[in-house]
């Protein structure tokens, strides 16, 4: 089991399998960015080895993350793989949607268990506007494709920034009316590239309950209020699915984590807003053993901070979002 000084069992990894990413949403990348080369990314058998020391520390819940994972070559042989691996009981997946159509029952059958997809608004304008590429069209046809799949429960993501999309909050909220998915809304945190755009833009988990609450009526807290991984839940009145808030920024839930991360070109940061990381994809290129890796994530592992330091202006801007794995 993998502890950090404050107790926590740290059991839950965020693998990225590619920074790159067929979007360019405005609040995580620019439009001309530049992608690291594929030398430079964690190959099928290096995630496979990493993975199966992750495991034999406790690690027992994967999430799989990019950029956009599903633009990873051999992704269903990966999942596979992995899902495969003595110890992990759990394998799913945050995507942008856009393969899932025709991904969704190949992944499920591989052994993915479900899937977070990312979307913004329902409005292909705006839709476009926001991701700069996108089509949000094939976003709904991946959705529906990943409930057909099995890939339940769907979860839905949302940042939402003022300027661009904070009166989408409704028609996305009411998405639970109908469908018995989760509607979780993201506060916009701070990440180099975009920096100066997240920290104005940001609308918090509070603005965005009033304003649903204000047009769609009261909603109930779902569980006491017990997170559900990151998101408090609700349920609006007549409601099959549920809204959830995501309040990284107001309402930090750094005392309940018991996230790392694994980035594409295989680094660990164990927060996601923190700049300290450590490289473990170069000992294990220059033939350092299994029980030499093990060590160094459970020294890693153990100096885990108790929680981001946005209250205290500081922002992590060595890496992008994309470049960390959301």
């Amino acid at each position: 089991m993998a502890t950090d000084r404050f107790g926590r069992n740290i059991h839950y990894l965020r693998i990225s399998l590619t920074d790159h990413c067929n979007l360019r949403c405005i609040y995580c990348m620019p439009e001309d960015m530049t992608f690291r080369p594929n030398a430079e990314l964690m190959q099928d058998d290096e995630i496979f080895t990493l993975t199966r020391i992750f495991a034999s520390l406790g690690f027992d819940k994967i999430r799989l993350t990019g950029g956009e994972p599903t633009l990873r070559k051999n992704v269903v042989q990966i999942v596979n793989e992995i899902a495969n691996t003595e110890g992990i009981r759990s394998v799913s997946m945050t995507t942008n949607g856009l393969l899932l159509n025709k991904l969704a029952q190949p992944l499920k059958d591989a052994g993915l268990q479900r899937v977070n997809v990312s979307i913004d608004t329902l409005d292909p304008e705006k839709f476009k506007r926001l991701t700069r590429w996108g089509k949000v069209e094939e976003v709904w046809e991946g959705i529906l494709a990943a409930e057909k799949a099995g890939l339940k429960p769907v979860k839905l993501n949302a940042v939402i920034a003022t300027g661009y999309n904070e009166e989408d909050v409704i028609p996305l909220a009411a998405l639970t009316l109908e469908h018995p998915w989760q509607m979780r809304f993201i506060e916009m945190m701070p990440f180099a590239g975009a920096t100066e755009f997240q920290l104005t833009q940001m609308v918090t988990a509070k603005q965005m309950k009033e304003e649903i609450e204000s047009e769609l009526g009261p909603m109930e807290i779902v569980n006491d209020g017990k997170l559900d991984g990151e998101a408090r839940l609700y349920r609006l009145r007549g409601g099959i699915g549920n809204v959830g808030f995501i309040s990284s920024v107001s309402l930090p839930f750094c005392s309940s984590c018991t996230r790392a991360r694994l980035t594409s070109d295989g680094v660990l940061r164990m927060c996601l807003l923190r700049e300290k990381e450590l490289d473990l994809l170069t000992p294990l290129r220059q033939g350092a053993t299994p029980e030499e890796i093990r060590s160094l994530i459970i020294d890693t592992v153990w100096d885990k901070p108790w929680g981001h330091g946005l209250a205290e202006g500081a922002y992590a801007l060595n890496r992008g979002m994309s470049e960390i794995g959301g």
